[in-house]
Protein backbone atom coordinates (compact mmCIF):
# COMPACT_ATOMS: atom_id res chain seq x y z
CA UNK A 1 0.00 0.00 0.00
CA UNK A 2 1.46 2.98 -1.37
CA UNK A 3 2.56 5.58 1.45
CA UNK A 4 1.94 3.12 4.17
CA UNK A 5 4.92 2.31 6.51
CA UNK A 6 5.59 -0.64 5.24
CA UNK A 7 5.18 -0.16 1.70
CA UNK A 8 8.72 -1.59 1.37
CA UNK A 9 7.83 -4.55 3.39
CA UNK A 10 10.39 -4.93 5.76
CA UNK A 11 13.67 -3.49 4.26
CA UNK A 12 15.77 -0.81 6.40
CA UNK A 13 13.80 2.80 5.53
CA UNK A 14 14.37 5.77 7.84
CA UNK A 15 11.31 7.85 7.57
CA UNK A 16 12.57 11.09 9.37
CA UNK A 17 8.82 13.02 8.18
CA UNK A 18 7.64 11.27 11.46
CA UNK A 19 9.79 12.60 13.90
CA UNK A 20 7.87 15.22 15.11
CA UNK A 21 4.67 12.65 15.77
CA UNK A 22 4.84 12.89 19.22
CA UNK A 23 4.80 16.34 19.66
CA UNK A 24 1.33 16.31 18.71
CA UNK A 25 0.11 13.33 20.94
CA UNK A 26 -1.14 15.52 23.79
CA UNK A 27 -1.98 13.05 25.67
CA UNK A 28 0.85 10.97 28.10
CA UNK A 29 1.22 7.81 25.69
CA UNK A 30 3.37 4.59 26.12
CA UNK A 31 5.16 4.40 22.98
CA UNK A 32 7.00 1.28 22.19
CA UNK A 33 9.72 2.69 19.43
CA UNK A 34 10.59 0.98 16.41
CA UNK A 35 7.86 -1.87 17.37
CA UNK A 36 8.70 -3.68 14.02
CA UNK A 37 12.78 -3.08 13.88
CA UNK A 38 15.34 -2.13 15.69
CA UNK A 39 16.57 1.87 16.12
CA UNK A 40 20.34 0.42 17.05
CA UNK A 41 19.97 -1.62 13.92
CA UNK A 42 23.48 -1.60 12.00
CA UNK A 43 22.29 0.33 8.88
CA UNK A 44 20.57 3.37 11.01
CA UNK A 45 23.16 6.63 11.08
CA UNK A 46 24.22 7.98 14.31
CA UNK A 47 22.55 11.24 13.68
CA UNK A 48 19.62 9.76 13.26
CA UNK A 49 19.63 7.40 16.14
CA UNK A 50 20.92 10.71 18.05
CA UNK A 51 17.49 12.76 16.29
CA UNK A 52 15.45 10.34 17.98
CA UNK A 53 16.75 10.51 21.21
CA UNK A 54 16.25 14.28 21.11
CA UNK A 55 12.84 14.24 20.53
CA UNK A 56 11.95 11.47 23.07
CA UNK A 57 14.20 14.10 25.71
CA UNK A 58 12.33 17.06 24.89
CA UNK A 59 8.56 15.18 24.81
CA UNK A 60 8.74 14.25 28.09
CA UNK A 61 5.17 13.72 29.05
CA UNK A 62 4.73 10.04 27.27
CA UNK A 63 6.84 7.09 28.33
CA UNK A 64 8.95 5.61 25.82
CA UNK A 65 10.38 2.01 25.77
CA UNK A 66 13.49 1.24 23.00
CA UNK A 67 13.81 -2.91 22.50
CA UNK A 68 17.33 -3.40 20.58
CA UNK A 69 19.21 -6.92 20.07
CA UNK A 70 22.06 -4.86 19.48
CA UNK A 71 23.36 -4.35 22.55
CA UNK A 72 26.44 -3.32 22.64
CA UNK A 73 26.06 -0.87 20.24
CA UNK A 74 23.48 1.00 22.06
CA UNK A 75 25.34 0.54 25.47
CA UNK A 76 28.30 2.39 23.79
CA UNK A 77 26.17 5.45 22.32
CA UNK A 78 24.46 5.97 26.07
CA UNK A 79 28.04 6.32 27.25
CA UNK A 80 28.69 8.88 24.35
CA UNK A 81 26.33 10.52 21.60
CA UNK A 82 22.99 9.55 23.66
CA UNK A 83 24.44 10.41 27.46
CA UNK A 84 21.81 13.24 27.35
CA UNK A 85 19.21 10.66 26.93
CA UNK A 86 20.39 7.95 29.17
CA UNK A 87 19.98 10.27 32.35
CA UNK A 88 16.34 10.66 32.00
CA UNK A 89 13.45 8.38 33.58
CA UNK A 90 11.18 8.55 30.77
CA UNK A 91 13.09 6.58 28.52
CA UNK A 92 13.26 2.93 29.26
CA UNK A 93 16.28 0.75 27.61
CA UNK A 94 16.08 -2.78 26.84
CA UNK A 95 17.46 -5.95 25.42
CA UNK A 96 15.99 -9.12 23.97
CA UNK A 97 16.75 -12.13 26.00
CA UNK A 98 15.49 -15.13 23.95
CA UNK A 99 17.95 -17.91 25.51
CA UNK A 100 21.09 -18.54 26.43
CA UNK A 101 22.99 -18.54 23.52
CA UNK A 102 22.32 -15.02 21.97
CA UNK A 103 20.42 -13.55 24.79
CA UNK A 104 21.87 -13.55 28.28
CA UNK A 105 25.18 -12.29 26.56
CA UNK A 106 23.18 -9.03 25.87
CA UNK A 107 22.42 -8.68 29.61
CA UNK A 108 25.31 -7.06 31.11
CA UNK A 109 25.34 -5.07 28.35
CA UNK A 110 22.92 -3.46 29.51
CA UNK A 111 23.75 -3.45 32.79
CA UNK A 112 27.10 -1.17 31.79
CA UNK A 113 24.98 1.05 30.36
CA UNK A 114 24.41 4.23 32.38
CA UNK A 115 20.45 4.43 31.97
CA UNK A 116 18.00 5.25 34.31
CA UNK A 117 15.66 2.87 33.52
CA UNK A 118 16.86 -0.55 32.37
CA UNK A 119 14.28 -3.53 31.64
CA UNK A 120 14.68 -7.13 29.88
CA UNK A 121 12.26 -8.62 27.53
CA UNK A 122 12.35 -12.62 27.90
CA UNK A 123 9.78 -12.80 24.99
CA UNK A 124 10.09 -15.19 23.28
CA UNK A 125 11.21 -17.46 26.24
CA UNK A 126 12.65 -20.13 24.42
CA UNK A 127 14.21 -22.50 27.43
CA UNK A 128 15.35 -22.32 31.14
CA UNK A 129 17.76 -19.45 31.75
CA UNK A 130 18.70 -20.60 34.63
CA UNK A 131 19.73 -17.82 37.43
CA UNK A 132 19.25 -14.66 35.81
CA UNK A 133 21.39 -11.17 36.86
CA UNK A 134 19.35 -8.93 38.10
CA UNK A 135 21.44 -6.34 39.34
CA UNK A 136 20.47 -2.75 37.65
CA UNK A 137 17.46 -3.71 35.84
CA UNK A 138 13.98 -2.30 36.76
CA UNK A 139 11.79 -4.34 34.59
CA UNK A 140 11.21 -8.07 33.06
CA UNK A 141 8.68 -9.00 30.75
CA UNK A 142 8.11 -12.46 29.79
CA UNK A 143 6.25 -14.30 27.03
CA UNK A 144 5.75 -16.95 24.63
CA UNK A 145 6.38 -17.17 21.28
CA UNK A 146 2.92 -16.47 19.30
CA UNK A 147 2.39 -17.81 14.84
CA UNK A 148 1.57 -21.20 13.48
CA UNK A 149 4.83 -22.24 14.75
CA UNK A 150 4.98 -21.64 18.15
CA UNK A 151 7.68 -23.25 19.91
CA UNK A 152 6.26 -23.76 23.54
CA UNK A 153 7.05 -22.20 26.30
CA UNK A 154 7.08 -24.32 29.75
CA UNK A 155 5.38 -23.09 32.93
CA UNK A 156 8.62 -23.80 34.80
CA UNK A 157 10.65 -21.57 32.86
CA UNK A 158 8.29 -18.85 33.87
CA UNK A 159 7.68 -18.89 37.40
CA UNK A 160 11.60 -19.54 38.11
CA UNK A 161 11.91 -16.10 36.53
CA UNK A 162 8.82 -14.56 38.15
CA UNK A 163 10.03 -16.24 41.36
CA UNK A 164 14.11 -14.49 41.07
CA UNK A 165 12.12 -11.01 40.33
CA UNK A 166 10.60 -10.81 43.40
CA UNK A 167 13.35 -12.01 44.91
CA UNK A 168 15.02 -9.36 43.39
CA UNK A 169 12.60 -6.63 43.41
CA UNK A 170 12.26 -6.32 40.13
CA UNK A 171 8.90 -5.41 38.65
CA UNK A 172 7.10 -8.30 36.33
CA UNK A 173 5.32 -8.58 33.51
CA UNK A 174 4.18 -11.87 32.26
CA UNK A 175 2.51 -10.69 28.80
CA UNK A 176 1.19 -13.77 27.56
CA UNK A 177 1.17 -17.59 26.90
CA UNK A 178 1.47 -17.34 22.93
CA UNK A 179 0.97 -20.25 21.29
CA UNK A 180 -1.21 -20.01 17.53
CA UNK A 181 -4.12 -19.34 19.40
CA UNK A 182 -2.71 -16.68 21.79
CA UNK A 183 -6.03 -15.45 23.27
CA UNK A 184 -7.37 -18.25 24.07
CA UNK A 185 -4.22 -19.45 25.87
CA UNK A 186 -4.43 -16.11 27.84
CA UNK A 187 -1.68 -14.31 30.00
CA UNK A 188 -2.21 -15.82 33.52
CA UNK A 189 0.66 -17.53 34.98
CA UNK A 190 -0.66 -19.86 38.10
CA UNK A 191 -3.90 -17.97 38.09
CA UNK A 192 -2.96 -14.55 38.42
CA UNK A 193 -2.37 -11.47 36.25
CA UNK A 194 0.77 -10.30 36.24
CA UNK A 195 1.24 -6.28 35.34
CA UNK A 196 3.70 -4.92 37.40
CA UNK A 197 5.80 -1.71 35.93
CA UNK A 198 8.67 0.45 37.03
CA UNK A 199 7.01 3.81 38.40
CA UNK A 200 6.41 6.12 35.34
CA UNK A 201 7.55 9.65 35.30
CA UNK A 202 4.17 12.06 34.99
CA UNK A 203 5.43 15.16 33.49
CA UNK A 204 2.71 17.90 32.33
CA UNK A 205 1.98 18.37 28.81
CA UNK A 206 3.02 21.72 27.81
CA UNK A 207 1.31 24.14 25.89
Amino acid sequence: MKGHPYEQGFDLRLVPEKLGEPFRWRRPKMVFVNSMSDLFHEGIPDNYIEAVASVMVKADWHTYQVLTKRSRRMAKLLSTRLRFAASVQHIWWGVSVEDKRYGLARIPELQSAPATVRFLSIEPLLEDLGSLQLRGIHWVIVGGESGRSARPMKREWALSIRDQCAAAGVPFFFKQWGGFHKKRAGRKLDGKTYNEFPQRLQNPVPW
